[in-house]
């Protein structure tokens, strides 16, 4: 039964996560955290960290990797598939419609709609990840004095890197990683 409820929920994922995997983001906690209570929002915090981490789309990571975490191989499985079916479908028959009538005015005018949408998902994803990194906790549930500074320091200093010298993302990644440990393991000495 459960593998049957995480199948369902991530087809409801696939079917409204328009935008791409970031936009996602926010739909699976929804399903997984909020709405079946499967995960909390630290383990799930974490698991999108891996999956940000790992090659691949990071829908289809996040779904193999709660499939994994609540039900093992069978969610693996399940979770994955009811991530991607929605999306073959309906990419399979937009193609179809998008082929046949592109140069329809109407097309581009709906498309140019939806963009802001998917920004607004992509930032609520974005908002979620910093909210829950920086005090391990929902926008919602916020306490400035709880700041965590070392998660802070990381941000800003990845933030600028990225945008003023547009370091690799992935340097950035390893270099945040190591950071945070050696800090860690030097704050944990003290």
């Amino acid at each position: 039964m459960l593998v049957l409820k995480l199948f369902f929920a991530f087809i409801q994922v696939g079917l409204f996560s328009v935008g791409g995997g970031y936009a996602a983001i926010p739909l699976i906690q929804e399903q997984i955290v909020n709405i079946h209570s499967l995960m909390t929002m630290e383990e799930f915090s974490d698991l999108i960290t891996v999956a940000e981490m790992t090659p691949g789309p990071i829908s289809i990571n996040s779904a193999t990797f709660v499939g994994m975490k609540i039900a093992g191989v069978p969610g693996v499985l399940l979770c994955t598939i009811g991530c991607i079916l929605p999306s073959f479908f309906i990419c399979f028959t937009l193609a179809h419609f998008y082929y046949k009538y592109r140069s329809v005015s109407g097309v581009q005018i709906v498309l140019g709609a939806m963009r802001p949408a998917v920004v607004a998902l992509i930032a609520s994803a974005g908002s979620s990840i910093l909210m829950l990194g920086l005090f391990q906790a929902e926008l919602q549930d916020i306490v400035l004095r709880e700041i965590r500074i070392v998660e802070l320091g990381i941000f800003v200093a990845a933030l600028f890197l990225l945008r003023k010298f547009k370091t690799n993302a992935i340097s950035i990644i390893l270099g945040s990683g190591v950071v945070g440990t050696v800090l860690y393991m030097f704050m944990g000495a003290i």
